[in-house]
């Protein structure tokens, strides 16, 4: 019996000691993986303005976004000195907390066409997402406040009602696009990243900016009064003035975006 024994033991060494050698089993992060085959497809629309035509006098729109903080006024103090017209967005957020710059823009309307960037700065997606760090909206509801609350604050502070919606992080899922545009809006795409979200260098800003081409809609900001990019950006519109462009705001000439964002 303790012969039988034995003999079953040593049999099975060899099938356990492989066992224990067999590579470990993959085992798959099903929630992750889900979700991933759920994100939404998300996507940055581009936006031009019709072109000039002319090679000595090209065409640019500016626009900034005042998302949040303070106004740059090295930007701002430069667009009204030197009588450059631009189109700017402005959230509820910025409105409430930047009064005496409201009232440089209300007394520049001649300059200045404000638009609508939201009213808390929430990326207008209509389903759970984080982008660059920023929750989205979420909902489709969420994005229709995001929307109207940055137009009811805009008319709350004395400023026409917006034609043109520019949301955070500037990225969208395709049924927000749809719904944006059925609340009447355009959709500000842009063609010309100016200073990388006010993160750049201020030479690098200014050589960006100071390319922009024919029929480029430059996007820039004109809240980070701290940061080195505002320098930039103001050092190139000189530079662009000088080269004798043809500034424009959004609602003085065509806009041609993409991913029916102007159609």
């Amino acid at each position: 019996m303790r012969r039988a024994l034995l003999t079953t033991v040593l049999l099975l060494l060899p099938l356990t000691a492989s066992a224990q050698n067999l590579p470990p089993k993959q085992v798959t992060n099903q929630p992750a993986a889900q979700n991933a085959a759920h994100a939404p497809k998300l996507v940055e629309p581009q936006l031009h303005v019709s072109r000039s035509g002319n090679a000595v006098r090209p065409r640019v729109a500016l626009t900034f976004d005042a998302c949040m903080g303070q106004a740059d006024e090295r930007i701002l103090s430069t667009l009204v000195r030197e009588r450059i017209p631009a189109t700017i967005f402005v959230t509820a957020r910025w409105l409430k907390k930047n009064p005496q710059s409201v009232a440089i823009f209300l007394n520049n309307l001649d300059l200045f066409e404000l638009e609508n960037h939201g009213q808390n700065h929430v990326p207008a997606v209509d389903v759970p997402v984080s982008i660059y760090g920023i929750a989205a909206a979420g909902s489709p509801e969420a994005v229709r406040q995001e929307v109207a609350g940055g137009a009811d604050a805009m008319l709350a502070a004395g400023l026409a009602p917006p034609h043109w919606f520019r949301g955070s992080t500037a990225k969208y899922d395709p049924s927000a696009i749809r719904q944006i545009r059925e609340m009447g809006y355009r959709i500000a795409g842009y063609s010309l990243n100016g200073d990388g979200g006010s993160l750049l260098g201020a030479t690098v800003a200014e050589k960006r900016i100071a390319a922009a081409k024919d029929g480029d809609v430059v996007l820039a900001h004109i809240n980070q009064p701290t940061h080195a990019a505002g320098e930039g950006v103001a050092r190139a519109l000189l530079a662009l003035k000088r080269r004798g462009v043809e500034f424009v705001r959004l609602s003085d000439v065509d806009g041609m975006g993409d991913d029916n964002t102007t159609q």
